[in-house]
């Protein structure tokens, strides 16, 4: 299914609920409906690790426990825990705006594994075997060095054919670039703004609601949401009700659609690396710096903030571990 399945939670004007005021403060300040839903999942968790006490009767000692529980009981990575740790803070020092402080943490052990990376083999043939619209998600994932996020999000305006570049929105750290657009999908990508203007059409004839609009847009130019430039290049199949708004309207392709259609052309390709969408972004980044553009291009390409994190792949391009070749392999 292409829309999102959450039951609606549309919240009174003055919420009474604790976690329905928590959620309510999260859209006051915009935070992403993902974003919402992890907050409140783990102040949930938390909530109920404590016997259903209420958090304002709670404090430092008790987030202490629930973080090392967190990865002495259940195994955690760092990274849940630090999840976990984010949504707490957001919780107590930002929603009720009590200081957590220093807090003495055990964090679960970091697994530091190098990226997993297709053959330029590997991908095509993987991408052969979807259908449209995934096999153009797919592609501009390899050809353009996307998130599937930021696939799936692309709108209308933001490609830009002339100068064969593409503007990602929003990326991760809320920070915009501009990369690649890859010259031989100018055709078909005509062809999918073509299918999304005319359901965009459809939906217009049908009464269905404007598109979703990024923080407050929607208010300020109430007609935007309805204008062709804003919207989805990848649409649904079919509108559905906002869960945040109530609203009926079309958001964007499902990205479980896409990781599910990635799993399923990889086993029927043999290919069992443990891989899936995100492994185009990572072959991207490797096949440019194979073909010698500089680290710093790439590392702009991706959007990374650190270099550090484009180096990784360094490790991997061309040859197996570390670069090196094997014993066996000399002549």
């Amino acid at each position: 299914m292409d829309a999102p399945s959450d039951i609606p939670r549309q919240l009174p004007a003055k919420p009474v609920r604790l976690l329905d005021q928590f959620r309510f403060y999260l859209r006051q300040n915009n935070y992403r409906y993902a974003t919402e839903k992890t907050y409140v999942h783990w102040v949930t968790q938390y909530i109920r690790f404590h016997g259903k006490r209420h958090p304002d009767e709670m404090g430092p000692a008790e987030v202490e426990a629930f973080l090392n529980h967190l990865s002495v009981n259940r195994s955690c990575t760092d990274s849940t825990q630090k999840v976990a740790l984010n949504s707490l803070a957001c919780f107590y020092n930002k929603f009720r705006q009590r200081e957590l402080g220093a807090l003495n943490l055990r964090f679960g052990r970091r697994f530091k594994r190098p990226p997993s990376v297709f053959s330029h083999q590997e991908a095509i043939t993987i991408i052969d075997q979807l259908d449209d619209p995934l096999r153009l998600i797919c592609q501009l994932m390899y050809g353009s060095g996307l998130r599937i996020s930021e696939a799936l999000r692309l709108r209308v305006k933001d490609l830009d054919f002339s100068m064969q570049q593409l503007i990602v929105r929003e990326g991760k750290g809320k920070r915009d670039r501009v990369t690649v657009l890859p010259k031989g999908l100018e055709e078909r990508l005509n062809c999918q703004i073509a299918l999304a203007a005319s359901l965009h059409d459809q939906d217009r004839a049908n009464g269905i609601g404007p598109v979703w609009m990024p923080y407050a847009l929607g208010r300020k130019f109430p007609n935007a949401g309805y204008s062709f430039k804003w919207q989805f290049i990848f649409p649904g199949d079919k509108p559905a009700v906002d869960p945040q708004t109530g609203i009926v309207r079309r958001h964007h392709v499902h990205p479980d659609r896409v990781r599910r259609a990635v799993r399923g052309a990889m086993e029927s390709a043999g290919i069992h690396k443990h891989a899936g969408p995100h492994t185009f972004r990572h072959s991207f980044a490797t096949r440019m710096l194979e073909q010698g553009y500089d680290i710093r291009t790439v590392q702009e390409l991706l959007g990374h903030s650190d270099v550090s994190t484009t180096e990784r792949y360094l490790h991997v391009m061309n040859r197996g571990g570390l670069g090196v070749i094997s014993p066996l392999d000399r002549g």
